[in-house]
């Protein structure tokens, strides 16, 4: 009884054998599944990494716009351009910063330049930091009515993205001081000299 036992704890050669060929049936689909899972969950983390992206970059226009003196302009040509001259959301720690999202002509590439004093389009001196915030856009369109700014964005095979802003007034232009005019004092006429009356003799 107890050599019997003793046989029986090690396997037999055709037990190996089928138990490699079991091995080898369920590796490779295994290994498929795996592999697939890997794939699905890099397309995942990329979606999700376009999407805060995205999300940071519609965020940060928004704070750029909330933040401004309502100081904004807006240029349109196949892509709108628009710019803040003063507004306190920097993401480089200026006080004041002008503020300008441009879609690029490159992959329609929107872009955020941040500075002091530049204009467009920029010259060698200008320093500015460029930031992408979103790529292959269809639409990038900015409306301003009296007191407010509406911003319409889309990516390319996304769906559009669009927010608005109110109580964002154009500044006042300052109206010249009139001068204060002096009151002239009124000229004394001068009396005509009468005609020496004759005299009486």
């Amino acid at each position: 009884m107890a050599s019997h036992l003793k046989g029986r704890l090690a396997f037999t050669l055709i037990e190996v054998l089928i138990s490699i060929v079991l091995v080898g049936i369920i590796l490779p689909p295994l290994y498929k599944l795996i592999t697939l899972m890997q794939s699905s969950n890099s397309q995942i983390f990329t979606y999700v990494q376009k999407q805060k992206q995205e999300s940071k970059a519609i965020n940060t226009l928004y704070l750029d716009i909330l933040s401004s003196d309502g100081n904004i302009t807006i240029k349109k040509d196949e892509f709108t351009r628009l710019c803040m001259e003063n507004t306190n959301n920097s993401l480089y720690g200026l006080t004041q910063a002008k503020v300008c999202w441009v879609v690029l002509k490159e992959n329609n590439t929107l872009v955020r330049v941040e500075g002091n004093n530049y204009r467009l389009p920029l010259g060698l001196e200008d320093k500015v930091e460029v930031d992408m915030a979103m790529k292959n856009l269809d639409l990038f369109d900015v409306y301003r009515s009296k007191d407010g700014v509406l911003v319409l964005a889309q990516e390319s095979g996304k769906k559009p993205v669009s927010f608005a802003l109110y109580g964002i007034y154009k500044p006042q232009k300052k109206k010249p001081k009139k001068k204060k005019q002096r009151a002239r004092k009124p000229r004394k006429s001068k009396k005509p000299n009468k005609p020496n009356s004759p005299r009486q003799r």
